[in-house]
């Protein structure tokens, strides 16, 4: 499908409307996270949909994949980053549950993104 703007995009509106989510949710983070953890997981939650933008406006494909790799390494970031927040109490069970269920679908996304400009190009595992 061919979009006119990276804001068409299923994959840029799942990934911004996470990082939405996280940021509220750290909001109640403690304070002493706020240049930590809070930042770091705000940080690579915003990443995700940001190099999806930034692959959208890239022309060759080799640029496109190098984004969509960036953004694909991030949100495993966020993954690790939620599954910290979980074990130390910061966020209930259910909650990492209802924030990992869209994050995965995210990354089967990009990975059928990445696989597609990969065949594209002509180039193998």
């Amino acid at each position: 499908m061919s979009y006119k703007s990276f804001e068409e995009m299923p994959l840029w509106q799942e990934a911004h409307a996470l990082a939405v989510k996280i940021h509220k949710i750290t909001s109640s983070f403690p304070k002493h996270e706020l240049y930590g953890l809070t930042s770091q997981l705000r940080r690579a939650a915003v990443s995700i949909a940001a190099n999806v933008a930034e692959a959208f406006g890239r022309y060759h494909y080799r640029d496109k994949l190098r984004f969509y790799y960036n953004s694909r390494g991030s949100a495993y970031e966020v993954k690790s980053h939620l599954l910290y927040a979980r074990d130390v109490d910061y966020i209930a069970p259910d909650l990492f549950d209802d924030l990992v269920q869209p994050l995965d679908g995210i990354v089967h996304d990009l990975n059928k993104v990445i696989a597609t400009i990969r065949g594209r190009l002509g180039v193998e595992d």
